[in-house]
C-alpha cells in the first residue's frame, strides 16, 4: 500500500471512530453460564500440565503446546460464534469493523489468550471483533462474551489470582478490567493513544500499559499519532500512579521484578532500549543488526510500525530474548552488559512476532507468523531446540498450567 493510501486509510479509520462515538462504550456481558466447579487448589496444583498458549490470529484458534515435550496438544476454536456476532452488528458498527479489519491487514480474531489458575478456563481478547470471551477448555463452550469500548480489543493480562482480566480497548484510549467469573466490566483507566500491551508487576500491585500511537499514519506524521506512553496504575484502585512519555510507540517490553528497569522495543527501532523507571529516562539504546531484507525496507513498510516485536527475559534475569521481526531472527542478549550471545536465523519473510519465556525459565518461544510455526530457543546456547507447527498467523503467546482432563476436549492440530 502506498504512503498516500495508508494516510487516506488512517483518515477513514478516524472517521469511523468519530462515527461510533455515539455508540455505547461497552455493551453488557451476556448472562454468564454456570462454570464447572473448580477442584480445590491443593488437589490440582501438582496435576496441572505446563503449556504455552499460542493465539492463531487469522484462524481464530488457540494452540496448546506442551512446554516440556514441545508437542502440539491441540487447538480450541475461540470464534465459534463469528457469524452470529457479525450478523448482530448494525450497519455503522459493521462498516467500522471493515475499516479496522483493513487496517489490521485482514482477519485478526485472537489478540491475546490466558488460562485460569485451575487450568480449565481460557480467556481471550478477540481483536477485530472488539470483545473478550471465556471458554470452558474441556467442552469448548463459551461461558461469556463482553463487547469492549471502541472497535478493537488488544493485549490482555490476567491477575495472579485469576479474577481480573485486563484488556486494552485500543481505539478508545483506555484499558478495561473484567470479572473473569461473569465477564462484567468492573473498571477502566485512561491510557495513551492506542493502548497495546498490559502487564502486572511481579508483586501484582501495579499494572503497566504501553501505548503505540496511531500505527496507520506514516512516520513523517508521528506528531499526529497521539501520546506514546507507559501508564502505570494501581492494580486495586486503577488510579494512575505515573506515566512515562516516549517519542515513538512502546512495543513489547519486560520489567525487572524490582520494578526499576524496563527493556522495551520501540516503533521503528531495530533494537531496544534500557529504561530507568525510577529516574524516568533511557539509559541505553541497543541497535541490533539489520538483515539485507530488513535494511531495504522503508520505515513505513514495517509491519504495524514494528522493526522488532517480541521480548522476553529468562528466569535467571541475566538474558533477554528479542524477536527481529523485519530481520527474521531471534537474538539472545546477556545482561547487564547487553552483549549478543547469538542469533537463530529464519527464512526471509518468516515474521518473528512475539517472544515468551517457557515455564522452565530457560527457553524462549518465538512465533513465526508467516510460517505458522513456533521456534523454541535455548537461552544458554542461543540455539533452536524445536520447531512446532501451529495455526494460521500465530502472534501472542502466554504460559499457563492446564488441567489434563480439560485437554481431552481440544481439536488435534492438522
Amino acid at each position: 500500500m502506498s504512503r498516500l493510501a495508508r494516510t487516506a486509510s488512517a483518515l477513514a479509520l478516524t472517521a469511523a471512530l468519530l462515527a461510533t462515538a455515539a455508540l455505547p462504550a461497552a455493551t453488557a456481558a451476556q448472562p454468564a453460564a454456570p462454570q464447572a466447579p473448580s477442584a480445590p487448589e491443593d488437589s490440582v496444583s501438582d496435576a496441572l500440565r505446563d503449556v504455552v498458549l499460542v493465539g492463531n490470529s487469522a484462524d481464530g484458534t488457540v494452540s496448546f503446546l506442551d512446554a516440556r515435550t514441545y508437542r502440539n496438544l491441540g487447538t480450541l476454536d475461540v470464534v465459534p460464534d463469528l457469524e452470529e456476532v457479525l450478523r448482530g452488528m448494525d450497519p455503522l458498527r459493521r462498516a467500522a469493523y471493515e475499516v479496522v479489519r483493513q487496517q489490521a491487514g485482514g482477519d485478526k480474531f485472537v489478540d491475546d489468550a490466558h488460562l485460569s489458575p485451575d487450568g480449565r478456563t481460557l480467556y481471550v481478547s478477540r481483536g477485530n471483533l472488539g470483545d473478550a470471551a471465556a471458554y470452558d477448555v474441556a467442552t469448548g463452550r463459551q461461558l461469556w462474551r463482553t463487547h469492549l469500548a471502541g472497535l478493537k480489543a488488544d493485549h490482555a493480562a490476567l491477575s495472579a489470582d485469576g479474577r481480573t482480566f485486563v484488556v486494552s480497548a485500543i481505539t478508545a484510549a483506555k484499558a478495561q478490567t473484567l470479572d473473569t467469573a461473569t465477564g462484567r466490566v468492573t473498571g477502566e483507566f485512561p491510557t495513551g493513544t492506542y493502548p497495546h500491551e498490559n502487564m502486572y508487576s511481579a508483586d501484582g500491585s501495579l499494572i503497566y500499559n504501553m501505548s503505540i500511537g496511531v500505527t496507520s499514519l506514516p512516520k513523517a506524521l508521528n506528531f499526529l499519532k497521539g501520546s506514546k506512553q507507559v501508564t502505570v496504575v494501581d492494580a486495586k484502585t486503577l488510579k494512575v500512579v505515573r506515566t512515562h512519555t516516549f517519542e515513538h510507540g512502546i512495543r513489547p517490553a519486560v520489567v525487572t521484578p524490582d520494578g526499576r528497569t524496563m527493556y522495551a522495543q520501540l516503533s521503528y527501532l531495530n533494537g531496544f532500549i534500557e529504561y530507568d523507571l525510577e529516574a524516568g529516562r533511557t539509559v541505553r539504546t541497543v541497535e541490533m543488526p539489520f538483515s539485507p531484507a530488513g535494511a531495504a525496507l522503508e520505515p513505513d513498510d514495517y509491519p504495524q510500525n514494528s522493526a522488532h516485536h517480541g521480548m522476553a527475559m529468562n528466569a535467571a534475569r541475566d538474558k533477554l530474548c528479542t524477536a527481529g521481526t523485519i530481520d527474521d531472527y531471534t537474538a539472545v542478549v546477556s545482561r547487564p552488559a547487553l552483549t549478543t550471545d547469538g542469533f537463530v536465523h529464519y527464512p526471509q519473510g518468516s515474521l518473528p512476532y512475539w517472544s515468551v519465556t517457557g515455564p522452565d525459565g530457560g527457553t524462549c518461544w518465538v512465533t513465526l507468523s508467516n510460517r505458522d510455526e513456533v521456534s523454541v530457543v535455548d537461552y544458554a546456547t542461543a540455539k533452536e531446540v524445536a520447531r512446532i507447527k501451529v495455526g494460521d498467523f500465530p502472534q501472542r503467546e502466554r504460559t499457563g498450567r492446564a488441567a489434563p482432563e480439560a485437554l481431552a476436549g481440544l481439536t488435534p492440530q492438522e
